[in-house]
């Protein structure tokens, strides 16, 4: 029904039927307005006769505003009504064809997947359902005659419609819609297969995802329920709003932003639009939007439009350039391919956002907003930028994260406004165009392809990042002379820089941040000091063996980060730096810390502080025990957090820790401190927290331990404490404390003399576990007098949250506290299934212990099998703690679902199907389990409400490790890892789902959800799969990554940690640390500690699981079974001399210790880089690849049982006790050596570019030649270096040996063939020394495979008789075999990146303008013209009839048009090397003759402007121009 006239047209003048007094028209017969009585989308009820139209003069007709609803003669609302192009049938709506007719025509339409018939579930409004069954193609139209038959009650009600209630938002379905389709695809975005039963879950409860309603025609809250305090500031998100409520239209003028986001909005009424004459903000963002609202542009007052996270394809009918002050606009997270035409009209447009489209190239209409101050295009398909993106003068923030682009435009550098570039995730391999330009503050570049920075820092340069590149160089080109760089921050982390240049970091004065962590830097320059304002220093996880005494003029100096590096002390001038708090210098090999001379005396300090009762700290009046004449450093009344963990320390060198009176946090685990000195706490009473884990301590000092009233955390686990001291109890703050895995075994009821836990009431977290003599039993004969408590119960921690017991005796009559949401106990033993593990965990921060937000799960003899257990761990996804509520549920369901899944599966299917559908139903059960416990009904749960639950917004990580016999299935959701050790070698079984991942953000688009600059999945967490989160579901979903691992005896053992271990210690360096010990639960602690003094925070879990119990024991691997041995004088000798001698790196200590030097019959290795000359002549990267190389070579050896004989140069001379101990090292370093993260100046070079045959990388990187010889040499230890050297006929038949190889090849001589033909192929007799070959060796190169390669007999050189040579490789690198016959000889050429013409003429082209420029002049090149010669003088003519300009004479004057060919060398493709270096020479020298001539150009101008010669000005420029020297 029509109000009105049936006319179709309309006034061009719409009068606002709000208005007061005259201004505004009344209703047909109506005397007053009544603004309650008109609903915006409401037909109104059939009366018996029409409203007489009211008809403007002028107008033939009048039509009802759009917020009447008055429908259109001959329109059909439903066609009208929402519809996604992905949800609805192609083509218009019919009638309903016949069933025959219907059926063959749906036959053409489906395809194989939509065949069979799927289920859905459908609801009344009162909770009550109805499950249909149709196939993908049946819309809604043609469903909605069931649904009124089966489940409209009364015929008589009002029409009803199938709602949807999804992502925050309920809408009302349009016709051609498809329900069946819409369930499968959400099942498949939340990570369910078709193998899972997509056509039957959907009438299933799936109310976490979705649910279809049949009800009336309203949806949002009734209007009496929308109150408003004021009508400024209108938020109206998720309220299933599909009209503007009525109360808004009398206070429309008001209304300055109005956000309707998260509703089933289609349009918004132009009457109402136009009725809003002061809206400045209008957020229209996750609507499900196909196309803008029409009335959206008719908004004049108009400035910030938020369209975001909707489906708009294109805007070209939007009309957003009729908005004339629109000055914000964001479109992220829609399907844009293109941008309209009008764009360069909106003129005053300050800020686009058109991040995550679909833009495959940069929007050319975007290079003509002049305008323009912000751009984000991240996330999309960006391959370059356009040039003429330059001419956005006035940007000042563009953002490109997460594209495609190689590189950065030349013409950015008219971009003389911009201010932040974020170039992060992109393979851009060069930065210098904007690093110079005029206000650039903030550069963000980390995770390109940079390999070296030539550049020099604008003005205005305050932070640049640059992190996670392969630069090998950092090289700073003077900026304008007497301006000092502004630069205060620099990243530099995660990079392969082997040194700082001194002059490059003298030059940045104003540096406050600097990380250069996670390089190959072995010492730092003194320059350092220089850095007057330099706040915070990291530099862990390099190769630094000490740190420069410039350190201690850094007055500003507050964090310094050396951990992981391998120092041997910390220099004296440290203890100068006023300002330092923080000082992290764990797992060093630092033995010493001596004070700085003219400071207190040690020996004085210690006689006072810990050999009698005085007082170190002086009295401030100057009392007779204060120590006259001395002072104190500077460092001990600032520093608050000192940690030295895994380092030499000893009782001995702890004394100027007494000195530290401030210290708050203090880590000494992991040194070599058996006993701490008697007052060792009298001035550390400030101390909160204490780590002395993984010492050898037996007795903690009793003196003045009662009087570190503020300690809060203690760690002494890994000691050999037998008992605890009473004056523990005394702590009453303790919160904290672990002393698992000594050796108490102490009486707990001497309360009198022995501490009980019980007297610290605020523990939260207790850890006993691996106490395997300590026993827990009640006493039935003393009680304590005081209420008759009994003292072996836990009944007074009424706070504990952790309470770990492994394998600690327990009594009958103990009393242990239950497991609950809020407390964990462990009482099982470490053993499952015959497979010993370790758990070790962290409740976090204080202020967070709280609850319990990690979880673990150990289950043996899973399902009653002996062979079948089950380890897992659930918590803490993001960055923000997880739900003690929530990882209870997981930890208590998981074992019955999974139980469940793996009884349904079929024949064909596998463990891993069972173990995704676990995790997917648990999530699931999850979401009833939250929101059924929460008070609420379940008919209740729609989107809206959800999104204001608490339940919403907490999420948990999980993984689960399923062991049958020997294969192992690893599961994981979210940032939960395992990394298997495989001989040492670290080995990920699992996959980080990181939102920067590409296959997560394909996943996450596809999903409809979206991935902000920052790395955060809808801008709300930072991880791409869990358990809960359900109002970022089906975007972020527990679909687990499942991988299968069959364990063989070269598998030693798993560790299992959540983020709080893998976001700070990494993969290899966790397996180390690990391997080290022979117990679980022992190293279990001691990666928790390293994560601690990393600086790990939150919540941590980590779990080592001890695999090669599976296996029997194969004996050390590493141990000589040569039976022949030094004479004893010999021996003793070597021992004295390896303390002195041995490697000094940290990486290197902490795998197993070094073989003795082997003697009698033995085989030597001799090893060397070909064309390692050149290289490091002419090859950058060459410094940082030696480094990788050194390191795996040194690794490998331990692993293999070798001995590093001695260098030279790059050359490795190693011998092993048995001739297959020396041929696994060498195999496993020709294998290993592919997979180096190599320099990209090696890799791009001939010597070390990539080589592929048959899918197979033959060759990668430096190319290593290794000989092998087997006998019995002269043995004789170095008088210098005190190591074992080998002399003899022997020692030089096995270096001519290596000498025959060519790069790649393993070249063994003919004893080492028999050998190998003995116990390898089993294809020859047994030699002498057959029997002593370790069966390790044999089993790991039978695993890799051999191929032999005969050369036949050489004559080598200097030696008489010759030798039967054979090649040999991995059986993987066979192929290398035929490469090295057409391998040309090394050559200079080959070793150096190569030269590109291109970039030849490039560089010639600066070379002609720097000349050009010498001469007071500028060169431009002649322009290119089609079908026309353009003259060697063709400057361009001013025309004959444009009138004269003065100043462009003038600019003709001083500008040169010509070819600049004419002025360089002949070059082209066919040029040789030796040519194109002599071009290279010829340039260089020419450039370097027109700076210096603009040097003195420029001196001669400040000079003028000065009045006169400046002396020091002119010695500044000499020396600039001065040639650097060779």
């Amino acid at each position: 029904m029509q109000f009105g006239s049936a006319s179709t047209s309309q006034h061009s003048v719409f009068i606002n039927p709000f208005l007061p007094g005259s201004q505004r028209r009344l209703a047909p017969g109506a005397k007053t307005f009544d603004g309650r009585r008109i609903s915006p989308k409401a037909r109104p009820p059939v009366s018996g006769s029409t409203p007489t139209a009211i008809l403007d003069e002028g107008s033939p007709s009048w039509t009802a505003p759009e917020s009447w609803a008055v429908e259109k003669e001959g329109a059909d609302e439903s066609i009208t009504a929402y519809s996604s192009s992905e949800e609805s049938a192609h083509g218009k709506l019919t009638t309903t064809p016949p069933r025959e007719a219907r059926n063959n025509k749906q036959k053409k339409k489906r395809s194989s997947q939509s065949r069979g018939l799927y289920k859905v579930r459908i609801y009344r409004a009162n909770n009550s359902y109805h499950v249909v069954s149709c196939d993908l193609n049946v819309t809604v139209a043609q469903l909605t005659p069931q649904l009124n038959k089966k489940l409209l009650l009364d015929p008589g009600v009002e029409p009803h419609r199938l709602h949807l209630k999804e992502r925050g938002r309920e809408r009302i379905l349009a016709p051609t819609e498809r329900p069946a389709d819409i369930v499968r695809r959400r099942l498949e975005q939340a990570g369910y297969d078709v193998a899972d039963g997509l056509d039957l879950l959907g009438a299933d409860d799936i109310q976490f995802l979705l649910k279809f309603v049949y009800k009336s025609n309203v949806l949002g809250p009734p209007e009496d329920e929308m109150q408003f305090e004021a009508f400024d500031l209108i938020d109206l998100t998720s309220r299933s709003l599909r009209a503007v409520p009525i109360t808004l239209y009398a206070h429309a003028d008001a209304i300055v932003s109005l956000n309707l986001s998260r509703n089933p909005m289609l349009e918004i009424p132009l009457d109402f639009i136009q009725a809003c004459s002061t809206l400045r903000e209008l957020r229209l963002s996750h609507m499900a939007l196909k196309r803008v609202p029409q009335s959206v542009r008719h908004c004049q007052t108009l400035q910030r439009l938020d369209l975001s996270c909707n489906r708009i394809a294109e805007l070209d009918d939007a009309g957003l350039d009729q908005i004339p002050q629109l000055r914000h606009l964001k479109l992220q997270n829609n399907r844009m391919e293109k941008l309209p035409f009008y764009f360069p009209h909106m003129r005053e447009l300050r800020d686009l956002n058109i991040s995550n489209n679909k833009f495959r190239h940069m929007p050319a209409v975007v290079c003509e907003l002049r305008s323009l101050v912000d751009l984000d295009v991240s996330f999309n398909g960006l391959s370059e930028l356009p040039e003429e993106l330059g001419q956005l003068a006035q940007l000042e923030h563009l953002i490109i994260v997460g594209n495609s682009v190689h590189r950065i435009p030349e013409k950015f550098t008219h971009m003389r406004s911009l201010r932040v570039l974020d170039c992060r995730r992109n393979p851009i391999t060069d930065i210098s165009v904007v690093c110079t330009l005029p206000k650039i503050e903030q550069l963000l570049a980390d995770h390109n392809s940079l390999h070296a920075l030539d550049v020099s820092f604008g003005p205005s340069l305050k932070q640049l990042d640059a992190s996670h590149n392969d630069i090998t160089q950092l090289t700073l080109v003077p900026g304008p002379l007497g301006l000092p760089y502004a630069l205060t921050t620099l990243n530099l982390s995660h990079a392969k820089l082997s040194a700082l240049d001194e002059m490059a970091l003298a030059q940045l004065t104003a540096l406050e941040v600097l990380h250069i962590d996670h390089n190959s830097i072995r010492s730092l320059p003194e320059s350092l000091g220089a850095l007057s304002h330099l706040k915070h220093l990291s530099c862990s996880n390099n190769h630094l063996y000490m740190l420069p005494s410039s350190i201690g003029r850094l007055q500003w100096l507050e964090k310094l980060e050396a951990h992981n590096n391998d120092l041997s002390e910390l220099p004296m001038s440290l203890w100068n730096c006023s300002s330092l708090q923080v000082i992290n210098v764990t797992s060093n090999v630092i033995s010493t810390w001596n004070l700085p001379p003219g400071s207190i005396d040690l020996d004085v300090a210690v006689a006072h502080a810990w050999g009698s009762t005085v007082s170190l700290i002086p009295d401030r009046k100057g009392s007779s025990s204060s120590l006259t004449g001395s002072v104190l450093p500077a460092l001990a009344a600032s520093l608050e957090q000192l940690y030295v963990g895994e380092n030499s320390l000893t009782a001995d060198t702890l004394h100027p820790l007494a000195l530290l009176k401030e210290l708050q946090v203090l880590n000494l685990s992991f040194n070599n401190i058996q006993q701490l000195p008697s007052s060792f706490f009298r001035n550390l009473t400030a101390l909160r927290e204490l780590y002395l884990s993984g010492n050898h301590i037996s007795a903690i000092p009793t003196e003045n331990l009662q009087h570190m009233t503020n300690l809060e955390v203690l760690f002494l686990n890994g000691n050999k404490l037998q008992t605890l001291p009473r004056e523990i109890s005394k702590l009453t703050k303790l919160s904290v404390m672990d002393v698992g895995s000594n050796v108490l075994k102490y009486n707990i009821n001497n309360w009198e003399f022995d501490w009980n836990w019980n007297f610290n009431t605020n523990l939260r977290y207790l850890n006993l576990s691996g106490n395997k003599r300590l026993e827990i039993k009640p006493d039935m004969n003393h009680r304590l007098s005081r209420n008759q408590q009994q003292l072996s119960d836990f009944s007074s921690l009424t706070q504990l949250r952790m309470l770990g017991l492994m394998d600690v005796t327990i009594g009958m009559q103990t009393n242990i506290p239950e497991e609950s949401e809020d407390r964990r106990v462990r009482t099982s033993m470490a053993d499952v299934n015959g497979v010993a593990y370790g758990i070790a965990d962290t409740l976090g921060a204080r202020e967070a212990t709280d609850q319990l937000t990690m979880i673990d799960l150990v289950q043996p003899h899973f399902r009653g099998s002996p062979y079948e257990a089950v380890f897992a761990m659930f918590g803490r996804a993001s960055y923000f703690a997880s739900n003690n509520k929530l990882t209870k549920f997981l930890h208590d369901s998981f074992l019955r679902v999974f139980t469940e899944e793996l009884a349904r599966l079929a024949r064909s299917e596998s463990v891993e199907d069972a173990m995704r559908r676990s995790f997917l139903k648990l999530n699931k059960l999850l979401h009833d389990y939250l929101y059924s416990t929460s008070g609420r009904k379940m008919s209740h749960v729609s989107a809206s409400a959800m999104n204001q639950a608490v339940h919403d917004k907490i999420g948990a990580s999980g993984i689960v490790l399923y062991l049958v016999h020997r294969t192992l299935y690893i599961a994981n959701a979210g940032n939960a890892l395992a990394v298997i050790s495989r001989q040492g070698n670290a080995q990920l079984v699992s996959r980080k789902h990181d939102p920067f991942d590409r296959l997560e953000i394909a996943r996450i688009r596809a999903a409809e959800g979206w991935v902000s600059p920052k790395g955060f999945v809808n801008d709300e967490i930072d991880v791409s799969r869990s358990f809960g989160f359900y109002y970022l579901l089906p975007v972020v979903n527990p679909r687990p990554d499942v991988f299968r691992y069959d364990l063989t005896p070269l598998d030693e053992f798993v560790i299992v940690g959540n983020r709080g271990l893998w976001d700070y210690v990494s993969y290899q360096t966790a397996v180390d640390i690990a391997r080290k010990e022979r117990d679980p639960m022992i190293a279990s602690q001691k990666l928790r500690d390293f994560a601690i003094s990393y600086g790990a925070e939150g919540t941590t879990m980590i779990m080592v699981i001890r695999v090669s119990d599976l296996f029997p024991k194969v004996g050390d691997l590493q141990r000589s079974p040569d039976p022949v041995i030094l004479p004893e004088e010999l021996i003793r000798i070597v021992m004295q001399r390896k303390g002195g001698t041995g490697i000094i790196n940290r990486d290197i200590s902490r795998l197993d210790d070094e073989v003795s030097p082997p003697t009698g019959h033995l085989a030597l290795v001799f090893t060397d880089i070909r064309n390692s000359t050149h290289l490091w002549e002419v090859n950058p990267g060459m410094q940082s690849a030696m480094v990788l190389h050194n390191n795996l070579l040194r690794r490998l050896l331990r692993f293999c049982g070798g001995y590093e004989v001695k260098t030279e140069g790059d050359a490795f001379m190693c011998s092993f006790p048995t001739t297959l101990n020396a041929l696994w090292w060498c195999m496993s370093v020709q294998t290993q050596l592919l997979d180096l993260a190599w320099p990209l100046e090696l890799l791009e070079c001939e010597d070390g570019k990539e080589i592929i045959a048959n899918d197979k990388v033959l060759a990668r990187g430096l190319s290593l030649r290794m000989g092998i010889h087997c006998g019995q040499p002269v043995c004789e230890p170095d008088p210098v270096t005190g190591r074992m050297d080998y002399f003899g006929p022997m020692v030089n038949r096995a270096a001519r040996v290596n000498a025959v190889a060519a790069g790649g090849q393993i070249m063994c001589s003919a004893d080492v063939i028999k050998e190998i033909n003995a116990r390898i192929l089993e294809s020859g007799p047994p030699t002498e020394q057959s029997f002593l070959q370790p069966a390790a060796a044999i089993d790991a190169i039978r695993t890799m495979g051999v191929s032999i390669f005969p050369v036949g007999e050489v004559k080598l050189k200097g030696l008489e008789v010759p030798e039967h040579l054979s090649v040999l490789y991995p059986a993987a690198l066979a192929g290398r075999q035929s490469l090295e016959a057409f391998e040309a000889a090394p050559t200079a050429s080959g070793s150096r990146v190569q030269f590109s013409v291109e970039q030849m003429r490039e560089l010639g082209l600066l070379c002609v303008r720097l000349e050009t420029l010498a001469m007071a002049r500028v060169f431009r090149p002649t322009p290119t013209r089609k079908d026309s010669v353009v003259s060697v003088s063709a400057a361009p003519a001013p025309s004959a009839e444009a009138p004269a300009d003065p100043d462009a004479t003038e600019e003709q004057s001083l500008v040169i048009y010509d070819d600049p060919s004419l002025y360089l060398p002949v070059m082209d493709e066919k040029s040789s090397d030796a040519h194109l270096t002599t071009v290279l020479h010829s340039l260089s020298l020419r450039m370097d003759n027109a700076l210096a001539k603009l040097a003195f150009m420029y001196m001669t101008d400040v000079e003028r402007q000065r009045g006169g010669p400046d002396l020091a000005f002119r010695d500044m420029i000499l020396e600039l121009c001065r040639p650097a020297p060779l």
